[in-house]
């Protein structure tokens, strides 16, 4: 059940990312949230099938933490869509 606040401390990174990360225009603002709810539930699932256990502040901290990998993911997003756009542009030939 604790689980549920690795998630939520995620979506809040990914939420704070999705705005402070450029390029905001170009991709939905459901991503970033869900980008560091994953991040943050997947790190607490590995941990925790590794033996963690949750009494453990070694746990908390770096589930906690690791969503803010949702930055560089995000700015990634982005550079990935304006390269993709830019190329699709140039196949239909506009501008």
């Amino acid at each position: 059940m604790e689980i549920v606040f690795a998630l939520m401390v995620g979506a809040v990174w990914g939420l704070g990312a999705h705005f402070l990360a450029p390029g905001r225009d170009t991709r939905g603002v459901a991503v970033g949230p869900f980008t560091g709810a994953l991040i943050g539930g997947v790190t607490w699932l590995i941990l925790t099938w590794a033996g963690v256990g949750t009494d453990s502040g070694w746990l908390w901290l770096i589930s906690m933490l690791t969503p803010l990998l949702a930055f560089p993911a995000l700015a990634a997003l982005t550079v990935a869509r304006r390269a993709h756009d830019q190329r699709e542009r140039t196949r239909l030939r506009i501008l």
